[in-house]
């Protein structure tokens, strides 16, 4: 499938969208079709990328002990505590496009901004394949997945979506673990709640960039209040892989 013949697929999905015919399950569809092509670097992008040298993440790494660590954690491990996200792990392009939108206004905050606007291009690069390159810090206990609980609110959206109101699962772009998936769908697993909440809110106030295919605006239009928190608290309580329990009284 040529550029061409994806773009076309997307001008005419977005053009469904705006007339509010498209359903969630043929976004996601287009989505599937679509992304290689247009996820792909422009050249102004692959250009900009030619500016990293990524073996050395000296200049980012600094930057990020100065400026980043205050808030997001030495290793970018995040601070839940204080609703700040994990960034390490992260896909390089999704932050980047962050930092980006944070600079030209688009994404509106008023601690992130102003950090954003004092970085040059180069440096908002370099700083998002840096938190690519750590380790990511949360690991999720798989069989949490298995059997979804109807009656737990935020699990059954994760999960199975809610596909009378053409809300598809979570999972299907984040991961199935929500551990994010590819550059482009961040981890919400092990994300601060207040973050995760103030996030779809943001997309519902447009305060946030639409993102790809304008899918996150589409789909947190369709939340609720009630909807929201317990999504967010489902991912932000996942839990961590278990750990053995301690043996009572030796060998049974």
């Amino acid at each position: 499938m040529t550029t061409e013949t994806t773009m076309g697929l997307m001008e005419r999905a977005s053009t469904t969208i705006g007339r509010s015919h498209l359903t969630a399950a043929a976004l996601l569809a287009a989505v599937a079709v679509t992304a290689p092509a247009v996820f792909a670097q422009t050249p102004a992008a692959a250009q900009a990328a030619k500016l990293v040298d990524l073996p050395s993440f000296a200049d980012a790494r600094k930057i990020a002990d100065t400026t980043c660590a205050s808030c997001h954690g030495a290793q970018g491990e995040g601070m839940p505590a204080a609703g700040f996200p994990r960034l390490a792990g992260t896909g390089g392009a999704y932050l980047q496009s962050q930092l980006d939108a944070f600079a030209s206004g688009y994404r509106k905050n008023s601690v992130m901004q102003p950090i954003a606007q004092a970085l040059s291009q180069q440096q908002r690069i370099e700083l998002a394949q840096f938190y690519a390159s750590l380790p990511a810090t949360v690991s999720v206990d798989k069989t949490a997945f298995l059997e979804p609980d109807p009656s737990n609110l935020g699990e059954w959206l994760a999960l199975r979506g809610r596909w009378t109101d053409d809300i598809p699962p979570c999972g299907h772009c984040h991961g199935p673990t929500g551990l994010g998936a590819g550059e482009h769908f961040p981890p919400l697993a092990g994300q601060p709640a207040s973050y995760l909440r103030d996030q779809l809110q943001g997309w519902k106030d447009g305060l946030r960039p639409p993102g790809p295919m304008a899918l996150m605006v589409l789909i947190a239009s369709r939340l609720n209040a009630a909807d929201i928190a317990a999504v967010a608290n489902f991912y932000a309580t996942l839990p961590a892989k278990p750990q053995p329990a301690p043996r009572q009284g030796g060998p049974q």
